[in-house]
């Protein structure tokens, strides 16, 4: 019998002890951890707001070279990224000609040369007749304009031919529309066309084949595209930074020239081009098509109280930050502030606070 109540004195103590464990588990579990805080101290400082565009770097103006005659290249002078200049020849057309047009100037050269040796004859034989005072001078003259117009018309209808045939006469050899020659001075950025290639000269139903591209390498801009939320702010005239993604350690100064007063959809975003005019050291090599980024500065502020933006609370159109009151127990106030720019990282403080006193930051881990 002692036994027996030993044993379940001993059951009782047991649950005993598990329950007031359990409960003191759960007591010290259910009280409020103790939290630390950083303490941020206002620091004076310059802001900027800035927005970044997207974009590439290219040429001004890039000109396309196209033949003032139809036909087959005969030959190619010039390669891309060959620098270039006006009149430099960079292919050589040969004309393939029609067979209509053909046939039309070789039957016009044949009528022509008819004609001329008519009108030798009949000037040989008024020249006779003139010397032995059996026509008048009047006759004479008229025997010899008309021999004059005859050798005329047959020379035009040899030169007719002959661009019929070769797009190009003896005569205008300096002129010779089967040389394709630049425009401009400038850098050659393409040559879409090789030896053999047909093409076709510039008419009212086709812009013509393209020779080759040319663009002045030292007259860049950057051309990108920028949100319409940030686009109000933008005026002509401001400094830009551009950034080069294959050239990520170099710089370049531009001026923002063009804000396009009309707005494109992508991805279900209005967006808004922009051009800079941008200046290149001579040292550096900028090839056209080059991805790259302009970076605006749309507000400033100069010498303003700031704290992170982690440290302020806003609610509504409010702000408010935790001031130190106790600095052994890390007890704060709840501290109303009114804040000016922000850069994304740092916010200005205008009222509310000084720069001598602490703010509750992140808490510790």
């Amino acid at each position: 019998m002692k036994a027996k109540k030993a044993i379940k004195t001993g059951i009782v103590a047991l649950v005993a002890l598990l329950f007031i464990g359990t409960f003191v588990f759960l007591y010290q579990k259910s009280r409020p951890k103790s939290v630390e805080y950083e303490l941020v101290s206002p620091t004076v400082a310059d802001l900027q707001k800035t927005t970044v565009a997207t974009g590439k770097v290219e040429p001004r103006d890039e000109v396309l070279i196209k033949p003032q005659i139809s036909g087959i290249i005969a030959e190619v002078y010039k390669q891309a990224g060959e620098p270039i200049r006006k009149n430099e020849v960079i292919a050589k057309v040969k004309v393939i000609p029609e067979l209509g047009t053909l046939n039309a100037a070789e039957s016009r050269v044949r009528l022509a040369e008819i004609n001329l040796k008519q009108a030798e004859t009949d000037f040989n034989r008024t020249q006779k007749l003139y010397e032995e005072q059996l026509v008048c001078r009047e006759v004479y003259e008229k025997a010899e304009v008309t021999l004059k117009q005859s050798r005329e018309e047959w020379q035009t209808a040899s030169d007719n031919l002959q661009i019929v045939k070769e797009g190009i006469t003896q005569q205008s050899t300096a002129f010779s529309s089967t040389l394709i020659r630049s425009t401009i001075d400038g850098l050659i950025l393409d040559v879409p066309i090789k030896a053999g290639n047909s093409v076709i000269m510039s008419n009212t139903f086709n812009d013509g084949t393209t020779i080759a591209t040319i663009a002045d390498m030292n007259d860049l801009i950057f051309r990108g595209n920028i949100d319409e939320t940030e686009v109000g702010r933008l005026v002509t005239g401001m400094p830009v930074k551009i950034t080069i993604g294959a050239l990520q350690e170099l710089s370049l100064d531009a001026t923002l020239e063009y804000i396009s007063p009309k707005g494109t959809e992508e991805n279900g975003a209005n967006q808004f081009e922009i051009k800079a005019a941008l200046t290149a050291p001579d040292s550096v090599t900028i090839r056209s098509g080059y991805s790259a980024n302009a970076e605006i500065v749309l507000e400033r502020a100069s010498q303003k109280l700031t704290l992170p933006e982690g440290c302020i609370e806003f609610k509504g159109d409010s702000a408010f930050v935790y001031l130190l009151t106790d600095s052994l127990q890390q007890q704060f106030r709840r501290q109303p502030v009114r804040v000016g720019l922000s850069d994304g990282l740092h916010i200005a403080i205008l009222e509310g606070i000084s720069q001598n006193d602490r703010v509750r930051g992140s808490q510790k881990k």
